[in-house]
């Protein structure tokens, strides 16, 4: 079975950075599933059963905060001493909540006169912005700067979900 006092980067074998090796984790994701998936051991004693359930979810909680880019630099965080579910501090710019703001009038507008272009433009701006961030949380994470690495986080998760709901305004215009 598996060691579960290890972390998510120990778990998978990885060094504990923000820039992964994708290909690494999708392997050991594999290789472990294959070990400790309950199917595995569906003839054996009830406590080994429970114990491949709780191995096989540990597993997948680790595989998932690792492979996407926005819970793994929040585990980092934790994992550094940095508990960003308990965090208070929520500030993010005035200057990036209003372009925030003006891109969410924009979408509602776009989607309210049916212009798709508009609508896919936003969400590639979006998502352009998602990558420029993603790359400087990794910069951060490289220079040990987990206060600023923090704040980019911050911005990151006010993106994604700004980028999820263009897309459904954008899915829902297509769908007309």
């Amino acid at each position: 079975m598996i060691d579960f006092s290890r972390n998510h980067f120990e778990l998978f074998g990885l060094a504990p950075r923000y820039r992964i090796d994708s290909d690494a984790l999708e392997r050991t994701y594999r290789d472990l599933q294959g070990t400790v998936h309950p199917d595995r051991h569906a003839g054996g004693p009830d406590a080994q059963k429970r114990l491949a359930l709780q191995a096989s979810a540990r597993v997948n909680e680790a595989y998932r905060a690792l492979k996407d880019p926005v819970a793994r630099a929040q585990y980092l965080l934790h994992v550094r001493g940095v508990d960003t579910a308990a965090e208070t501090d929520s500030r993010l710019s005035v200057a990036f909540l209003t372009r925030q703001l003006e891109r969410r009038e924009a979408a509602e507008e776009a989607a309210a006169g049916h212009d798709d272009d508009a609508l896919a433009g936003l969400v590639d701006d979006v998502r352009t912005e998602i990558a420029a961030l993603q790359a400087d949380v990794e910069r951060l994470f490289d220079i040990e700067d987990l206060e600023g690495a923090s704040a980019r986080v911050r911005e990151l998760l006010f993106l994604v979900k700004l980028a999820g709901d263009v897309d459904d305004m954008h899915a829902s215009e297509l769908e007309r």
